[in-house]
């Protein structure tokens, strides 16, 4: 989320965000998750920058009118059949939760819906994707998931280390999501996923966001839409029609696919996608996908 306080997403039309409301109407999107990133150069973040964050993304996004924040299933409903869109509240990086189980509660009351346990590197709870070590989970880790589970907080596995996945794996009794990595098997970045891995998504039932990060894409000159087709029909043919969606990590990026700067572009990835696919499978790329795990995983009320 932004850092930079004056930063106005229902005005802003100087190219600083990737999100506004004007590109979310521009391409019909009803729902966007806002991540909620703590930079690496605070060397002791704590939970006041979580509220810190919490403040902004209220002041800023929530809208009456315009944006809903979405905590449950009846507010998902609502949004879905009304004028609304909807925002969903999230962590890149449970770094400040520090294992206390008042802090994860009281982001749950505050509207916290999904949480990624890492960012690259490793916290209390587990090792992240770019830690030499390469470990798993610690027992705080492990109980954070349960109770993450038992509250109806959603877990991303996205910057997980490949032991720390299968950690959380073996330790959900929920289906996760890796919000914003690709397929390895096309792109052989440390942030993207494994075709097991993949499957084990599917196997759960879980959802995996095809991202546009350019170097999870493709090589340097072929991080086009047309490269990025490739990790969807990769995912596609394992059996995941049913579990791809879009994790675009717009406002999360410093270099961008041509033709998808920002998102009021989505148009333009879908006339890629009519090349190949069926409308109604685009639908479901697109937001039945997400809606259907939404409907499913959120608490009810």
């Amino acid at each position: 989320m932004f850092e930079d306080h004056e930063i106005d997403f229902y005005q802003s039309v100087d190219g600083k965000l990737d999100v506004t409301y004007a590109n979310m109407v521009k391409s019909d999107i009803k729902i966007q998750f806002f991540a909620i990133y703590l930079a690496q150069r605070l060397e002791h973040p704590n939970f006041e920058h979580y509220l810190t964050y919490i403040n902004i993304f209220y002041q800023k996004i929530i809208k009456p009118g315009y944006m809903k924040l979405i905590k449950n299933q009846a507010d998902l409903n609502l949004v879905i059949n009304g004028h609304e869109r909807g925002a969903l509240l999230t962590l890149e990086g449970a770094a400040a939760i520090q294992g206390n189980s008042l802090y994860t509660h009281t982001l749950y009351h505050l509207g916290v819906r999904m949480i990624g346990i890492t960012w690259n590197y490793a916290n209390w709870a587990a090792d992240g994707v770019l830690e030499p070590r390469q470990g798993g989970f610690s027992l705080k880790g492990k109980n954070f998931v349960k109770e993450c589970n038992k509250l109806g907080i959603l877990l991303d596995v996205s910057h997980l280390s490949e032991r720390a996945f299968w950690d959380l794996a073996e330790t959900s009794s929920q289906p996760f999501v890796a919000s914003h990595s690709n397929a390895k098997a096309i792109c052989a970045h440390p942030r993207n996923l494994d075709d097991d891995q993949i499957r084990a998504i599917i196997e759960k039932d879980g959802r995996i966001g095809i991202t546009f990060v350019p170097f999870f894409v493709g090589e340097p000159h072929n991080e086009t839409i047309e490269q990025l087709l490739k990790h969807i029909e990769h995912i596609c043919a394992l059996g995941g029609q049913k579990q791809i969606v879009l994790g675009s990590d717009f406002d999360g990026i410093d270099e961008r696919i041509p033709g998808l700067e920002h998102a009021g572009q989505f148009g333009g990835l879908v006339q890629h996608l009519s090349k190949y696919y069926k409308d109604e499978w685009i639908k479901d790329l697109l937001h039945n996908n997400w809606n259907r795990y939404l409907q499913t995983n959120l608490p009810a009320y």
